[in-house]
């Protein structure tokens, strides 16, 4: 009688755990399905911030050179921007077709390149043939910017004068970009200053700090005149890359991308960008990140490393 009551009482017990079992079974189901999920969209779908390969990165797995067709295939890995630092030299028709593409997608579309003359002096100088030439590039990026709806566009000062004293020089750059500004600002277009290294790439050159580019764009005292911190160049330049983004955030429009050395993708170098891009998340950073660098690997085989490393970076 005694092993009866306890087999009944055993066979209850299991029958409890079972019933206990099915219940949580879909539960733990359906808590596996959303962490997979969450992780298919870490590993597929959008980034997270917005990083912007250059048309024509990914040509050797796309297969040609054709913008729309590589600008499909950021969409289809994640991206939600792209840049074309040539953007100017395209054909209207070209331009046209690129900025209805994007407006298609929904994606954003980086700084342009609209002065970068590395070869003279130009905003460092009072001279009014050299103010009305960069008045005359300007009027033309903001025809440009109009076509393709683009926000940004990138200016590179140029080379700095050696017969003329550094603080007079400064005081020339603030008071052409405070013309250009007068361009821009009704265009809402805005310029985004571009500091270069000197050791490695551009020796010569003007513009070469955070630090002094904030100076300017404050001094200038337009919302159309900001920064693009090129994170590559001034890693070489000053590093101290956190510090200098909070700093000088307010004044900050857009980002370059590179590692340290090589100018590759992400991981290829030393910067830590998992932590420079976490905080710029958390900054709530909505703007461009332009992939403006090669790649460590040749091919098809180096287009997958560089999507690979950005998904590895934007996990943080």
């Amino acid at each position: 009688m005694n092993q009866n009551k306890d087999s009944r009482r055993g066979f209850i017990q299991k029958a409890a755990v079972a019933v206990a079992a099915a219940m949580a079974a879909p539960t733990l189901l359906n808590a596996q399905s959303e962490e997979g999920k969450r992780n298919k969209m870490k590993e597929t779908g959008p980034f997270r911030l917005k990083y912007a390969p250059s048309i024509g990165m990914f040509s050797s797995t796309v297969g040609n050179d054709d913008p729309i067709d590589n600008i499909k295939f950021c969409n289809d890995q994640g991206f939600r921007a792209v840049f074309d630092n040539g953007l100017m030299g395209r054909s209207a028709e070209e331009q046209d077709k690129i900025a209805a593409e994007l407006s298609r997608l929904g994606m954003d579309l980086g700084p342009f390149v609209l002065y970068a003359d590395f070869g003279v002096t130009s905003f460092v100088t009072n001279d009014t043939e050299k103010r009305a030439m960069l008045l005359d590039r300007m009027n033309q990026g903001v025809e440009v910017a109009k076509r393709t709806n683009a926000k940004w566009a990138l200016v590179v000062p140029g080379r700095y004068d050696e017969r003329l004293h550094w603080d007079y020089q400064t005081a020339n750059v603030i008071e052409n970009l405070r013309y250009c500004a007068e361009i821009f600002e009704p265009a809402g277009l805005t310029m985004v200053l571009e500091p270069l290294n000197t050791l490695h790439d551009h020796p010569g050159l003007f513009l070469t700090r955070i630090p002094q580019s904030y100076l300017i764009c404050r001094a200038v005292n337009s919302p159309n005149i900001k920064i693009i911190n090129d994170l590559y160049h001034q890693q070489i330049t000053e590093g101290n890359l956190i510090p200098n983004i909070e700093a000088s955030y307010n004044e900050i429009g857009a980002f370059h991308l590179g590692d340290n050395p090589g100018r590759n993708e992400p991981t290829s170098g030393e910067i830590n960008y998992k932590n420079v891009f976490k905080y710029l998340f958390e900054k709530g950073y909505d703007g461009t990140l332009c992939m403006e660098h090669g790649k460590s690997l040749p091919g098809k085989e180096g287009d997958a490393r560089v999507i690979a490393a950005y998904r590895e970076m934007d996990a943080f």
